[in-house]
């Protein structure tokens, strides 16, 4: 593993968003939902593109709290373009499980 330094971290925004809205990506490769993120009026509302239809299905998802990279460039994925990177780590099994606070924080937060 290769090491960084505080400074190359720091650019990298971590972000706390609240889902607002998860549905099938019917177009994906890979079975995938697209979500719609709120960071708070700072930053808005983004989209992105989630691999995590495993662990949790659409109507679970809405209103939980998740953590983003928030300032990569807009990637466009199939027929969708997305705005940020919703984090989460791989179980035993290969399933995506996502990288959430355990408190309410506000919409925004960036992680220190």
């Amino acid at each position: 593993m290769s090491t960084l330094s505080w400074e190359e971290f720091s650019k990298v925004e971590l972000r706390v968003g609240r889902i607002t809205q998860a549905e099938v990506f019917e177009k994906a490769r890979r079975p995938a939902y697209v979500l719609q993120v709120d960071f708070g009026p700072e930053i808005g509302v983004r989209k992105s593109s989630a691999q995590i239809t495993e662990l949790y299905d659409p109507a679970t998802l809405v209103g939980r709290l998740v953590v983003a990279v928030t300032n990569f460039p807009p990637k466009q994925i199939g027929p969708i373009m997305s705005e940020c990177l919703v984090t989460g780590f791989h179980n035993a099994d290969g399933a995506v499980a996502l990288c959430v606070p355990d408190q309410d924080v506000p919409l925004g937060t960036r992680l220190m």
